[in-house]
Formats: C-alpha cells, structure tokens, sequence
C-alpha cells in the first residue's frame, strides 16, 4: 500500500517528533540559497532600541546646543506632542573621543566607547513618521504601512535557513511586555508565514507551547496527529493552491525539530561564569537585556540568520519626555555593558566579521526641552551603528544641523539602511522581489525611494 510521505510518518507511531524527518525531505524552500553575490555576513543582530534614543545625548555632539542651551531656537521645527516649547535643551551628558579614532560618543555609554574603533556610527539617519508604532514599523519593514515584511523575514525569503532545525528568524523581546507595534515588527507580511519571526522567550520555558502537556499520552497525541494530517490532506486536496496551510504544516514539522535544538541553543548554563557576568548578567539593571545579547549569540552560532533583539520596555524606555537625564541613564545602564559584550565575544570567537550588528530605534529627538526636562520625538534625524558584516569601524558618517535637528549631509534613508545590510548579505536589494498583486515588491520600494548602497560604509566599494 502506497502512503504519502506524511501519511507514512504519522503512522510510523513516531508523532509530532516523526513529523519532523518530513522537512528534511523536502527541497530548500524558494528563495534559498538565492545569494546575487558572495556576501560579507551571514547572520545579522539587531539590536532594537524602542523608544527613540536621543541622538545629541548619545552619539551625535553639539557643540552649539551646549553653548546656547536655553536659548530660543532659531528654526522652525515640527512639534509631535503637546509640552513642546521653542527652547534649547543643552544634554547634561559630556562627550569624549574614544578609541584610535577618535569617535565622539557620551560619557553614558563607557563600554561601547572601549569598543569605538569597531563601530560604525551613523549620525544622518532620517526616517517617515514621528510615531513608534509606524515609525518601528518602517524601521524594520521600509514603510510605515502594516502588512509589509520585515527586513528579517527578507532575508530568509532571499537566504533561506542555514540549520534546519530552528528558525531562519528569531525574535528575543522583553518578556515583561511588547512594544506598541508588537508582532507588527517582525510579520512576514505577504511573504509565506514560514519566514516571520519566532519568538524564543529569554526568561522560563525557551519557546512557549513546544512540548506536549504531560498529562497526555503518545497514544492520544498520535491520534490526534494522525486526524490532523488526514484533515490537512483533504483540504490540500480541496484547495491546492493555498499555500498558507503547506507553511503551516512546515511550522509544525520545525516545532518537533526544535524540541531538541532550541533548547540546545538556549542552555546558557553551559556558559562560564565569566562570559556571564562580561553580559551584565550579574546586576538586574542589566540582566534581562544582556541575557537576550547573550543568546544572540548562541543562535548566531546555531547558524540563525536573523535575530532581534528588544531593550526593556519597563517606564519610558529610550522614550524622555521627561526626566530625561534619569531615564537615559538607567537605560544605558540596561544596554551599553550588554551590547559592548556582544560584539566584543563575537570578536573573540571569529564571528564578528559575518555578523552585522545593527543598534538602532525608531527616530531621534528634538533639540528643544518638553516637558522643562524632556525631548519630543523626531524623524528628521537620528543616530545608530553597526559592527562587523564588512562595515568600517572606528568612523562616524554624517552630520546633522548645528543642534542636531535635521540631518543635512550625507544623508541615510531607512530604504539606503536596509540596501546596505542586504548587499552585506549578498542580496541586491533591486532584484530581490516577490510579485504581489500584479506587482513586483521589494523591501527597499527602490524605484520609489531612491534607495542605494551606502558605499562609504563598507570595508570594501560596490562593484558597479
């Protein structure tokens, strides 16, 4: 008697585990192994920063803005939120040259500033909306508009999974709460639902609903696996070209791989004491969020393509409308010792130069006070870096207005970021397209938004 291939495993007895040979069968998904060229970088780390950093506090000096702080500004400027007034707010942080290069960087971020010469500091970034939750949205989609894919899940569309076992995406929030988009951040959009991410929880179980209740029997989990894959085959059946249901019989084949290599990859107990405590896992300021750094690269390792990572999202976060000396210290205090940590021990372990790391929120802030100690957002110009994935290290690109309001040379687009780590990747962000509605879409919309490589960035220029 002939049996389809997934007739033939579920009525081996071998349940949900057996289920899992069924992927290993099948021939890489479409897309992978798709590279245009040889890439720089394997996997890629975003670090993300919800909220809005403060870009004149952190990464971007302003010379001017401390000299005339309490001063009304001399530009028209947007205002988002009420509370806003016309006066310069001076950052009460000071800047000092770090590293051979001499990169400018705040006096709260002491760890990162030990590792200067890796980064690459990006002070022209500029992005489409005031708003967190259209403006994470865009940061890792390319839009503000809901419903597109992320940048993750592009790079699994376009590179497929380098381990079969667990996901070529991984998402790693704060298990206290989500950000205002949520899972809008890390959706697939249109893409098969095989290449969103998936979140793996950093504190309890790993990967929530992976393992069977223990009050049920193989028998009964076999039974009902069984009616599962009839009830699947007949659908396929009815509706052969839906593919939604194909990817999720391909999310649940990788769950039963999982159950074995996720929590593998997640045992921090085979750590030493002292990579745990060079994360900041010793001190509760810093504890969860290097705990999420640290298994970023653990799954780097276990050759997972994309991983994002979220900064705690207890009080305002990086968001200071008010009281922003405070809570720009207690966020640092969360995030400089962890994210230096990560890039160092990927260093350290040869993995920095095919990993990018990207430390990046939403958009920036104005220069004005709100609030008599706080900045409003803004979009018109903000700072991030990256490191290693084939970026110069040890530069600062870019410049902004003299208070840091308005990026006005050599200016970064969100669409130029996202050209740039893709190009990295080995993917030409102009032909890797999916036809959507009669349309050919791309992350970058380049025709559009003008997008480019960033050239002056990399360690190597762009072959033409």
């Amino acid at each position: 008697m002939n049996f389809s291939r997934r007739e033939m495993l579920c009525r081996t007895g071998l349940g949900l585990g057996g289920l899992a040979l069924s992927s290993l069968l099948q021939a890489e998904e479409k897309g992978s192994g798709a590279a245009h060229f040889p890439a720089k970088a394997k996997s890629v780390i975003l670090l993300f920063q919800s909220g809005g950093p403060s870009q004149m506090d952190l990464f971007d000096p302003k010379p001017e803005l401390q000299k005339r702080g309490g001063e009304k500004i001399p530009l028209a400027i947007d205002k988002f939120l009420p509370g806003n007034s016309d006066t310069l707010l001076a950052s009460p942080f000071k800047f000092h040259k770090r590293g051979k290069s001499g990169t400018e960087m705040s006096e709260l971020l002491p760890h990162l500033g030990n590792i200067a010469d890796d980064l690459c500091v990006v002070r022209s970034m500029h992005t489409g909306h005031d708003n967190h939750t259209e403006g994470t949205i865009m940061l890792n989609t390319g839009k503000f508009t809901i419903g597109r894919p992320s940048l993750g899940s592009w790079v699994g569309y376009g590179l497929g999974s380098a381990n079969k076992n667990l996901p070529g995406y991984v998402v790693l929030r704060d298990p206290a709460a989500y950000d205002s988009a949520g899972s809008l951040a890390w959706s697939p959009g249109w893409l098969s639902a095989m290449h969103g991410g998936t979140e793996f929880n950093s504190k309890g179980i790993p990967v929530p609903n992976l393992r069977t209740p223990g009050n049920v029997t193989a028998d009964a989990r076999r039974e009902d696996l069984d009616l599962l894959a009839a009830l699947n085959d007949k659908h396929k059946q009815q509706f052969p070209k839906e593919a939604e249901l194909e990817a999720r019989i391909r999310n649940y084949e990788l769950a039963a791989r999982m159950q074995t290599a996720a929590t593998e990859a997640l045992d921090l107990a085979k750590e030493t004491a002292e990579t745990r405590k060079q994360y900041g896992l010793d001190d509760p300021a810093s504890a969860g969020y290097g705990t999420r750094c640290l298994l970023a690269r653990r799954l780097v390792e276990s050759g997972v393509r994309f991983i994002h990572v979220y900064s705690d999202q207890t009080g305002q976060g990086w968001d200071s409308h008010s009281k922003l000396k405070p809570d720009l210290e207690k966020m640092c205090k969360q995030t400089d010792q962890s994210s230096a940590a990560l890039i160092r021990d990927l260093k350290a372990r040869g993995l920095l130069d095919s990993t990018i790391v990207i430390w990046a929120g939403e958009f920036g802030r104005l220069p004005v006070s709100q609030n008599a100690d706080g900045r409003d957002h803004n979009r018109h110009a903000f700072s991030l870096f990256l490191a290693g994935g084939g970026f110069k290290g040890g530069i600062a690109h870019g410049k902004t207005d003299e208070f840091g309001y308005k990026s006005i040379e050599n200016r970064v687009s969100v669409a130029d970021l996202h050209a740039t780590i893709l190009h990295q990747m080995g993917l030409d962000h102009t032909k890797l397209t999916v036809n959507h509605h009669g349309r050919d879409e791309s992350l970058t919309d380049s025709t559009a938004s003008g997008a480019k490589v960033v050239t002056e960035l990399l360690m190597t220029s762009v072959k033409k």
